[in-house]
């Protein structure tokens, strides 16, 4: 016999794992490195036709993580949207020269050629009914009706000096989340899930939570992934029943041959992409497999209840319950958990003053009360976890209120503001934003922007940037254009920038 193989057939189990051990190391190791690059592109790698987008690096699952274009500030963003758009000078904005001018006629230079959602002729100004305040060491002034604000301030970067384009709600909402008015277009979420993929595995990157138990004015639209694959839409999640709907196993329907059924199925669309290169098919694939997995991850993450009780009583949150409390909970424990993007509308916030729920005084202060503790325990829970520094919050609304009585209102006792686009006030914390820090400022009634005009497009380029993202550099090429997220808009507001 030949003595090679004599020896060869010798050799036991033991004699090769203890002879080849740096081997199977290198070949482990190798085996790892070549996941992690499939896995990991850049933002670059993204700037593909619909047509092309599975040939991307991270071609088995689109929300591999991936590199942004520089160094990021943030990894994360906690979005809180006040639907209807918060009364801001009733909030942060204060203008003492307009409460002394209060119940004067609204001077004509600032109502000629100007188009209003529910006030004609002459309005009357209106002050601020509130309480007022210098709070933080900056000493910005913010009001009574958000007293739990006053111990963030040293965290916030109040921007004054908003403007939008748009004055009715669905159309400003739309311009803010997907750079446009209309629809069609992929939301903010969408774009950074686009771009850097998701941390987690079994966790959607994008998640969004409703309070209030009204879907935002753009409608789905608002967290949709527009002329992107739609494995990048946001996921709406629920703080009361089941998480996500229709996620669970049908009656009858074991995990076993669950898990049977989505193995062919993923055979089934693998040969269609072989033939057709399709990027939904891509999508479907992907979302089948993160839906499987979410049956089991996102109870556990939505599972408040495993919080103790100190922290629920921060929030003021109750397990059980659905409430923008519970879901600023929520928004920690997911970003926590990796998830990139979350997105939190609130409905109630359009004070205009025909009812008590929607007037300045009473309406406000009960808003607020449901509002302003769980957002400040939020901004207070993500410092002590150390997870402020890389989690950018942002708060606002889709337009400012005007700085006169809103003309269905104007012999009522209950005080309102209308639609108003010009200058408003919102803010951000976190994230790699200079904290305690005010910029920009609207004129000594409120009409317009005096200092440092941001438009929305400019705020959108600023949380790109912190992100990692050159806001131009972000498309994606549709019908025969790059498309992205500002537009053709949109400068980085450098002053905001730590």
């Amino acid at each position: 016999m030949n003595p090679l193989l004599r020896q060869i057939q010798t050799q036991t189990r033991r004699h090769f794992f203890r002879q080849s051990t740096t081997g199977l190391g290198s070949i482990a190791l190798s085996s790892l490195l070549a996941q992690d690059t499939s896995a990991v592109g850049t933002a670059g790698d993204l700037n593909t036709d619909a047509q092309n987008v599975g040939q991307t690096p991270a071609v088995d699952n689109p929300l591999a993580p991936r590199l942004p274009h520089f160094a990021a500030k943030a990894k994360r963003v906690i979005y809180l949207h006040m639907t209807g758009s918060p009364p801001n000078l009733d909030l942060f904005d204060y203008k003492p020269e307009l409460i002394k001018r209060s119940d004067q006629e609204c001077p004509d230079e600032f109502l000629a050629g100007r188009e209003f959602a529910f006030t004609s002729g002459t309005p009357k100004l209106m002050g601020s009914p509130r309480q007022w305040k210098q709070v933080g060491d900056a000493g910005m002034w913010m009001s009574d009706a958000v007293p739990h604000f006053h111990s963030i301030a040293d965290e916030m970067c109040m921007v004054h000096s908003v403007y939008t384009d748009q004055f009715n709600h669905a159309p400003a909402e739309l311009l803010v989340y997907t750079g446009s008015p209309r629809s069609g277009r992929p939301s903010m979420g969408s774009w950074v899930t686009y771009g850097l993929g998701s941390e987690n595995e079994n966790l959607p990157g994008f998640v969004v939570l409703i309070s209030s138990g009204v879907q935002p004015n753009g409608g789905k639209n608002s967290f949709g992934s527009g002329f992107l694959p739609s494995v990048y839409q946001g996921v709406q999640c629920r703080s009361k029943g089941d998480p996500v709907l229709y996620s669970s196993d049908p009656v009858g329907m074991p995990r076993d041959v669950r898990r049977s059924t989505l193995d062919a199925l993923a055979d089934l669309n693998r040969l269609q992409i072989d033939q057709m290169g399709h990027p939904e098919t891509l999508t479907r694939i992907a979302q089948y497999e993160l839906a499987f997995r979410m049956q089991t991850s996102v109870p556990e993450v939505m599972d408040i209840s495993a919080e103790p009780q100190t922290i629920l009583d921060e929030y003021g949150a109750k397990p059980g319950e659905s409430s923008l409390a519970n879901n600023c909970l929520l928004a920690r424990r997911l970003v926590e958990s990796g998830v990139r993007f979350v997105q939190l509308f609130d409905w109630g916030w359009d004070f205009h003053g025909t009812g008590a729920d929607t007037g300045l005084t009473d309406g406000l202060t009960k808003k607020c009360a449901s509002m302003d503790r769980p957002v400040a325990a939020l901004i207070k829970d993500l410092k002590r976890r150390g997870l402020l520094d890389d989690t950018l919050v942002v708060w606002g609304g889709e337009f400012g209120r005007t700085p006169f009585r809103e003309g269905r209102t104007a012999k009522s006792k209950i005080l309102g503001r209308d639609h108003y686009p010009d200058a408003f006030t919102m803010w951000m914390a976190g994230g790699g934003i200079k904290p305690g820090y005010e910029y920009g400022r609207s004129d000594e009634l409120g009409f317009s922007v005096a200092e440092n005009p941001v438009h929305v497009h400019d705020l959108q380029a600023t949380i790109l940037h912190q992100l990692g993202f050159d806001h131009e550099r972000l498309t994606y090429r549709f019908q025969g254009r790059d498309f992205r997220l500002t537009d053709v808009h949109g400068h980085v507001v450098k002053d905001l920038l730590a």
